[in-house]
């Protein structure tokens, strides 16, 4: 925990995703939501089907979910969504008027009592 998921569109090309990610974390990292950096488990997935709304060409997105163990309140919550947009922002490209994106952060409570985690050395 937290586990961050950047999803987006194979039409975004050259986004600078470790950049993206090297922030992302890093901003995350300095929460004091946070005991642990190494528990920030951040990666990308393309989403190779997709639609915005009615059109598939000059449209993109890319939405970040990040899955924190329930219990915080709405204010960490927010703080958690506005440093990870922060931190995606920090590296986002010019798209252009023949390109529109959409960012969206969502953070959603994983259940605490169905979630196991076992750290391996």
């Amino acid at each position: 925990m937290p586990h961050i998921v950047i999803e987006y569109t194979p039409n975004l090309t050259d986004l600078p995703f470790n950049a993206m990610l090297d922030a992302v974390t890093r901003r995350l990292a300095e929460s004091t939501e946070v005991q642990d950096e190494a528990d920030l488990k951040a990666r990308v997935v393309r989403a190779d089907h997709f639609r915005v709304g009615l059109e598939d060409r000059g449209r993109g997105f890319i939405h970040v979910t990040v899955r924190i163990m329930a219990g915080r309140n709405e204010q960490a919550k927010q703080d958690f969504s506005q440093r990870v947009t922060d931190g995606m922002l920090e590296h986002m490209p010019q798209f252009g008027n023949e390109m529109t994106v959409h960012l969206s952060v969502e953070v959603v409570d994983i259940d605490r009592g169905s979630y196991r985690k076992v750290k391996m050395t």
